[in-house]
């Protein structure tokens, strides 16, 4: 289940709330009880490594122009 996260106007304090998706825009109240927040834009953080081998410098590769394609 997704997580959002929120920031009370009244006290300055962030939570993060769990609820499905379809209720993504519902208000959430501060757990200090307050009903003033606002919820913040998060980030994704995707992490990992690829099993692919990089490309060789000047292998060309991907687009029109890249190709040969273009006269």
């Amino acid at each position: 289940m997704p997580r959002y996260e929120f920031r009370c106007r009244t006290c300055g304090d962030t939570f993060e709330v769990s609820r499905p998706m379809s209720e993504s825009s519902a208000p959430a109240d501060c757990p200090a009880g307050h009903e003033d927040t606002v919820r913040l834009l998060s980030t994704v953080a995707v992490g990992g490594t690829s099993s692919a081998p990089a490309p060789a410098a000047g292998s060309g590769g991907g687009g029109c122009c890249g190709g040969g394609c273009c006269g």
